[in-house]
């Protein structure tokens, strides 16, 4: 068996956690992000993240003050990638690879793919896994496959196909879409759920409702239910994961801006303040598991 510290430098760099700790390390997503990335990553680090889950940029002097904001901060990355859908398959999966070697020379903790379409078919979206899957065993680098509209796991029972089919798939689960999907919070569906939660490596805290993959205020009561149930599943996973990385799991608070946000007309107005929901969403889960 891999020592602990193997285990904690192939998943998360130089970090040492002992044995008996179990620990949630929390990214903040830069959607919507304003701030330059030295101001973003001082606030991230002020709220009490542990890192930051972005879109690689591209842009040379983007990259160096990415680098730069990194270390001043003492910050974790994360990167998301995904496939291009407006591409025809050959095209796109050539670009997905080539983009997705580039972003393991970073050495993130992890990569989180927005895989697939759910225009394309089975084995089109399989070839997509599969060449991640390859990327990840050769850099030991995990790329998580996350569940969203619009992709190949914009549903349970779709996604519930490819874990059938691909054992080695590894998921971030991002319930919240089918929350909205499905029109429902999935209560009596905890069998189908098993599995994907034996899969799930990382989550988006996001909360979903059957009208919407994201409440306008996650501190309102009247989301108390719909909190209540993504907590209930998210700890499931984590607990999961703890035994599986010796204490160490992941987790991106990911409520997004206007107008994923809800709005008020006209003048777009948000109608809560975004980072607040994201930190909110994280003081929650430390207060579950008991982790302040």
């Amino acid at each position: 068996m891999r020592s602990l510290t193997t285990i904690i430098i192939f998943l998360f760099g130089t970090i040492f956690l002992s044995h008996s700790q179990e620990k949630v390390l929390f990214f903040q997503t830069d959607w919507g992000n304003a701030l330059s990335m030295d101001k973003f990553c001082e606030r991230t680090k002020a709220s009490g993240y542990d890192g930051i889950e972005i879109w690689f940029p591209w842009d040379a002097k983007k990259q160096v003050a990415l680098k730069t904001a990194l270390k001043k901060h003492g910050l974790l990355v994360s990167f998301l990638h995904g496939t291009n859908k407006g591409l025809p398959f050959e095209a796109s999966l050539e670009q997905y690879k080539k983009g997705l070697q580039t972003l393991m020379e970073w050495k993130p903790v992890f990569v989180n793919c927005h895989t697939g379409s759910d225009f394309f078919t089975e084995s089109q979206n399989a070839a997509f896994i599969e060449a991640a899957n390859a990327i990840s065993a050769t850099h030991k680098i995990p790329v998580y496959h996350e569940t969203h509209r619009g992709r190949f796991s914009y549903s349970l029972p779709e996604t519930s196909k490819y874990l059938s089919s691909i054992p080695e798939l590894k998921l971030t689960l991002d319930i919240s879409h089918w929350m909205a999907v499905h029109e429902s919070l999935l209560q009596g569906k905890d069998e189908l759920l098993k599995p994907v939660i034996n899969k799930s490596h990382h989550i988006h805290a996001r909360v979903g409702h059957p009208q919407g993959p994201q409440v306008n205020d996650p501190k309102a009561p009247e989301w108390a239910n719909a909190l209540k149930r993504h907590v209930d599943i998210w700890e499931q996973i984590i607990r999961k994961g703890w035994k599986e990385h010796q204490g160490v799991f992941t987790v991106t608070t990911e409520f997004g801006p206007a107008d994923y946000m809800p709005t008020l007309p006209y003048t777009r107005t948000p109608l809560s303040d975004q980072w607040e929901a994201n930190v909110f969403m994280m003081k929650v889960i430390k207060e579950r598991l008991n982790l302040n």
